[in-house]
């Protein structure tokens, strides 16, 4: 079920004790703020809890539902691509890095539940009930009010996500980004440690390795010396190399450190595996 939606930007407020919709996606975006109520966000692959003070944010590409446990308010502020580029004039400098779309997409921001301190936390609310209220007096999709009113709820989820060690500047990560960095660099263990690639990919050090075993369902750790010990075995079966040589190759202090490393993982000596290879 993908829902569509043709207004530049609409506001709803909805009050349920059972949600009314199934598993869905949209064609536009959606930020989500939980007035009252708790139950459960099911976003994507992941179950959150929520309550109220929450904020969501979904982009065409999620799918979601909520399964409401105690009777539960929402607001929904639901934009299209065209909300933002039809004001760009109206746009602070701050958003040629960053714009909103890039913000609702970034899947960092659908791994983790974003916290909001106070005053943040008070202004946030204060600004959905500014919202809403003028939801019900005039058109919002052209208002310069209600824009600037949006923006400073993406200045709050800047903030927010700014304590949680994410930066919304710079390089987002991608799956296929992230396993080709980590292939381009097996050869430099200093390059692919977690705080060095956590860093590279703007990411908190102490929830990179929780993020790469939920997206590739096995730790950090197994998957960079699984590629590793393949490529080594690729080497050792060519015959064109000596166990020095490899050993050079992929950063081993010397032959005996690399033969300890592949003997503590494949329970099997480098010169035994060739052996075993070879018969």
């Amino acid at each position: 079920m993908k829902k569509a939606q043709f207004e530049p930007l609409v506001i709803e407020i909805m009050e349920a004790a059972t949600y009314p919709l199934p598993k869905h996606s949209h064609t536009y975006y959606e930020l989500i703020y939980i007035i009252k109520g708790s139950g459960l966000h099911h976003l994507n692959h992941l179950v959150m809890p929520y309550k109220p003070g929450d904020l969501f944010l979904i982009s065409p590409e999620d799918t979601h539902y909520f399964d409401v446990k105690h009777s539960s308010g929402f607001c929904f502020i639901k934009f299209n691509d065209g909300y933002f580029s039809a004001n760009k004039h109206l746009s602070p400098d701050m958003l040629v890095t960053t714009s909103p779309t890039e913000i609702m997409r970034n899947p960092l921001l659908k791994e983790l539940k974003l916290v909001f301190t106070e005053p943040c936390k008070t202004i946030l609310r204060k600004t959905v009930e500014n919202l809403t209220a003028y939801n019900y007096l005039h058109d919002v999709s052209n208002s310069p009010i209600v824009f600037f009113q949006i923006l400073s709820i993406f200045g709050m989820i800047k903030e927010a996500s700014a304590l949680l060690g994410v930066r919304l500047e710079g390089k987002d990560l991608v799956k296929e980004d992230l396993l080709s960095y980590v292939h381009q660099h097996i050869y430099e263990p200093e390059r692919i440690r977690v705080q060095q690639i956590a860093s590279h990919f703007n990411i908190a050090g102490n929830y990179f390795s929780a993020y790469f075993k939920r997206n590739f369902e096995m730790s950090y750790r197994d998957y960079v010396n699984d590629y590793k010990l393949k490529l080594i075995e690729k080497r050792i079966d060519s015959g064109q190399m000596t166990m020095k040589q490899i050993a050079y190759e992929f950063g081993f202090t010397d032959e005996s450190h690399l033969t300890n490393y592949f003997k503590k993982l494949r329970h099997i000596s480098p010169t035994d595996y060739k052996l075993k290879k070879a018969g």
